[in-house]
């Protein structure tokens, strides 16, 4: 017979089993259980008799395994409890950092995609034949700006340009405003091209190409109101130029702003003094308050090629744009002078006597103080839109590129073409990083040249281009040095291993990609860009290397890299219609000229200025059409 009692304790054993005292609606089941009797159990209270279902006692048995006091004394599940629970976190964190790394490798892999797709349909390009015949001996007019859409990449790209142009500018604004140029180190400006502002004024046209419009104010209020000529102080009549009234002349055909017109008027009277001499040669340095000119001693007495025909685009465009033509008569007069003796190789040494004209003993070079003179005598060409009138300049480049053709030596093992020095009848197996230009060159100027010629040139251009980028992929820090020697089986080897900043490469890779639309060379470009991001930049502005092989810095931040590096960096990055070659020449301190077309008729020239020949003449003229 089973008591109360008995009842009782049964039930108490069941709690200590489930340790769960609400589940008294299982307590008739345990017991049947226990003693194999079934029976019904009642329970009165508060006037309801509770009905019992499967499922709710179901639920019921479930609550159990969420009381705590349930793992307290089941240590051994608690501790299962608690590795699960780890796991399961670091499933869940893993799975996101998973995610997320694989997002970022898709990214990679579909620009890496893209970059190939391009490179294929280049190479594809390059496979087919030419469609074009010639006839008549005729010139073909190529497209210079091809078609290209702007992609995410690029405007990437063009961002973080754009941003290193703002930390350069806005160093210099803080430390060295109104200053030639900024020592980032020592946070303090120096005056190297006579106080002049140089940087400020060289850095016009990238603030208005990149919109940095309150940046572009800021220098525009200071050129109004503080830039002045009349120092009493000896500067260089190229350097000064180039960068200072060039950058005048670029920041004025942009804006329209009148202003900038006014100053580079200024400036320029200042300047002509140094163009009075026997020859019309003119003398590299010139007191601005005086007049007084001269050469540097170490030249003996001689002006420089480069510094001496390197000013054409500047001084035409100002008689353009001023409608008085004693600027242009000035400067061209050195191109007549030299022509009158042009050798059918078109090379000439490095110095001329201004007295005389003549030249004198010295390297030819397409590098330091030779380089621009090569340069401009294309670009004056495209300057005056390929018209009769400026012919006699396409000529004259045409014989000089007979000669660099005739320089032209490879490298062993790995066939690197290079454009060696001559001396004498020697040739000197060094380039210099300046001679990067000349792949540009090249490329601007094989439109003038029937279809044949062209692919030769073009093909030249992008030989030379390889060896420069070369030049700075072969150093540690991936930067190049100021020039290289070529020595047999051993390819390049770094001379002088400084790094200035200089943009010559870049120029070079940004003429190509306008050319013939292959993103390599953006790819270079942009390695190329972040070589400087690494080992140049600081927190108060980019400097350059004292040793490319080292990393050593230097402390100074040249106004060219402002005016060219970054500026080319930039337009490599942009659409072709941002500074259409179709509409604007750039001088050889990178600020955009318009092109402004030149006819006999229009040009008023004195009685005493002796015009050039017309049967330099004799291929088709007119402007190209580039789109």
């Amino acid at each position: 017979m089973i008591t109360c009692k008995d009842v009782f304790r049964l039930y108490k054993a069941y709690q200590v089993d489930v340790y769960n005292e609400h589940d008294v609606a299982e307590f008739p089941r345990f017991v049947s259980g226990t003693l194999g009797w079934s029976f019904n159990l009642v329970v009165v209270g508060m006037g309801k008799k509770p009905s019992y279902s499967s499922s709710t006692s179901t639920a019921f048995r479930g609550w159990r395994y969420l009381q705590p006091r349930y793992y307290i004394k089941r240590p051994k599940r608690l501790a299962l409890v608690v590795v699960v629970c780890i796991s399961l976190t670091w499933l869940v964190y893993d799975r996101q950092s998973l995610n997320k790394e694989h997002q970022e490798d898709i990214l990679r892999l579909k620009e890496e995609v893209t970059r190939l797709q391009n490179t294929l349909e280049d190479m594809k390009g390059h496979m087919k034949a030419p469609a074009q015949s010639i006839q008549n001996d005729e010139k073909v007019n190529f497209t210079k700006d091809i078609s290209v859409e702007d992609d995410p990449i690029s405007i990437q790209r063009r961002d973080k340009v754009k941003e290193a142009m703002l930390h350069a500018w806005t160093s210099y604004e803080k430390y060295a405003w109104g200053s030639d140029e900024l020592k980032p180190k020592s946070m303090i400006g120096v005056d190297n091209f006579g106080g002049l502002g140089a940087t400020l004024v060289d850095s016009l046209d990238t603030l208005f190409i990149m919109g940095l419009d309150d940046q572009f104010k800021r220098a525009r209020e200071w050129i109004a109101e503080s830039l002045h000529f009349n120092k009493n102080t000896e500067i260089s009549v190229f350097e000064t130029t180039i960068r200072v009234l060039g950058g005048l002349l670029s920041a004025y055909d942009l804006s329209g702003d009148k202003v900038f017109l006014e100053k580079a008027r200024d400036l320029a009277d200042r300047l002509l003094p140094a163009w009075d001499t026997p020859s019309g040669i003119p003398y590299n340095r010139i007191n601005l308050a005086r007049g007084s000119t001269n050469n540097p001693a170490w030249t003996r007495g001689n002006s420089i090629l480069a510094d001496s025909g390197s000013e054409q685009l500047e001084f035409i465009a100002l008689s353009q744009r001023t409608k008085d033509p004693k600027y242009q008569l000035k400067a061209e007069k050195v191109i007549k002078e030299l022509y009158r003796s042009f050798p059918e190789d078109g090379l000439l040494p490095i110095y001329i006597d201004p007295l005389t004209g003549t030249k004198s003993n010295g390297a030819i070079t397409f590098g330091a103080m030779g380089d621009s003179f090569y340069e401009y005598l294309l670009k004056a060409w495209i300057q005056g839109n390929k018209t009769e009138v400026v012919t006699f300049y396409r000529e004259m480049w045409e014989k000089s590129m007979k000669g660099l053709q005739s320089l032209i030596r490879k490298s062993t093992p790995s066939s690197f073409s290079y454009i060696p020095e001559k001396l004498g009848n020697s040739l000197f197996d060094k380039m210099d990083e300046l001679a990067c230009f000349a792949p540009g060159m090249l490329a601007l100027g094989s439109s003038g040249y029937g279809s044949e010629e062209a692919d030769k040139f073009m093909s030249l251009a992008e030989e030379l281009a390889w060896t420069c980028y070369n030049f700075y992929q072969s150093t540690p820090t991936k930067l190049a040095g100021e020039n290289y020697y070529f020595r047999e089986g051993e390819d390049m080897e770094v001379g002088t291993s400084w790094n200035i900043q200089r943009p010559e490469t870049i120029e070079s890779l940004f003429y190509l990609w306008r050319f013939t639309g292959n993103k390599t060379y953006q790819e270079w470009g942009w390695n190329i860009f972040q070589a400087f991001e690494k080992n140049s930049r600081i927190e108060t502005g980019y400097v350059g290397l004292k040793d490319v092989t080292t990393g050593d810095k230097d402390n100074m931040m040249q106004s060219f890299f402002l005016a060219e590096t970054l500026k080319y960096l930039y337009l490599l990055f942009s659409p072709p219609s941002v500074i259409s070659l179709d509409e604007w020449v750039f001088n050889t301190e990178a600020h955009p000229l318009r092109i402004v077309t030149r006819n006999a008729h229009q040009e008023e020239l004195s009685d005493q200025e002796e015009k050039v020949p017309h049967h330099l003449h004799g291929r088709k003229e007119g402007r190209i059409d580039y789109k």
